[in-house]
């Protein structure tokens, strides 16, 4: 049994019947860096020490006395694979660091479906907070006392990631995290929305397709009795679905014109406009691309592109 595949979504995992995953990419870490790498230095530190957390902050390195920006990051991988100290989301935030002269801090959390869903957002909802212990200048992390700007924080992420950051940013307001206008803008590249019946004429109808992406949210999220109608993904398309509550000033949305998931991220920009939140929002199309193209190929014309969007965004 142990040997018969369940789920087979190659050349990402594979999930046996017997519930083991056996991920076939994102499990290929690398090790921070004092030494400069691109001009940006690195080190990983423990957010959660109850359940064994890190993240990676990076900083640049010829950092003046004033304070930087701070980007907070979530990974993508669907929930279940990739963490933050891979070689893909390593050299990204070196790139995304070194363009916008910020602090940033990558999130590691707790993948399923060992650690099924709401365990990600939890995960992910404790490091915001420890970042947030910061903000006197008295917390844990002596790069984040000195050189975090707590008037200029910024979630963001691609594909699951995005789809964390948006309910983080949500999440930091209807909690109230610590004070008002404590997020000043969320950037989301790709992000991971999904429902059953299909947003709009453009979006994907092939139904083996669609199969696909639901069956990989039923692994991330077992317990969800909607499936892909789940409002934790199925943002765009549920009615139950209020984004009005945003909790930041701007969001600038990222897609890509071949992404299956193209059209829930341009939709989620029109909703986002209609909703009565009290914000700027901007959505940036890079055409002829497909899911996270700048993760895979970093030094293309388009992914610098990415990166230099980002930068201009945060500042």
């Amino acid at each position: 049994m142990d040997s018969e595949i369940a789920f087979d979504r190659s050349p990402s995992y594979r999930v046996f019947k017997s519930g083991r995953i056996e991920r076939l990419s994102g499990e290929t870490t690398v090790p921070p860096s004092l030494t400069p790498q691109d001009g940006v230095v690195s080190k990983d530190v423990v957010y959660s020490p109850e359940k064994n957390l890190s993240a990676r902050v990076y900083l640049p390195e010829k950092v003046s006395v004033k304070k930087l920006p701070i980007l907070i990051y979530f990974h993508g991988g669907g929930f279940i694979i990739e963490t933050a100290f891979s070689p893909t989301y390593h050299t990204f935030l070196i790139s995304a660091v070194a363009a916008a002269n910020c602090l940033a801090i990558s999130v590691d959390y707790r993948r399923a479906p060992e650690f099924p869903i709401p365990i990600p957002y939890e995960d992910s909802w404790d490091s915001l907070k420890w970042v947030f212990t910061h903000i006197t200048g008295s917390g844990p992390e002596t790069w984040i006392n000195r050189h975090g700007d707590f008037n200029k924080v910024f979630l963001a992420g691609d594909s699951a990631g995005g789809n964390i950051a948006h309910h983080l940013t949500t999440r930091a307001k209807t909690e109230r995290l610590c004070c008002d206008s404590l997020i000043s803008g969320m950037i989301l590249i790709h992000p991971y929305f999904w429902g059953k019946t299909p947003i709009d004429e453009f979006e994907v109808r092939d139904v083996i397709i669609r199969q696909k992406i639901e069956g990989s949210w039923g692994i991330a999220s077992p317990n969800s009795k909607d499936g892909v109608d789940d409002p934790l993904i199925n943002v765009v398309g549920s009615e139950d679905s209020d984004l009005s509550g945003l909790g930041c000033g701007k969001v600038l949305v990222m897609v890509a014109g071949d992404d299956l998931l193209v059209t829930q991220g341009l939709c989620y920009g029109e909703k986002l406009k209609k909703s009565g939140w009290d914000g700027e929002v901007e959505v940036m199309e890079t055409k002829d691309e497909s899911h996270v193209f700048h993760l895979k190929d970093s030094k293309s014309v388009n992914a610098r592109q990415v990166v230099m969007k980002l930068a201009e965004f945060i500042n």
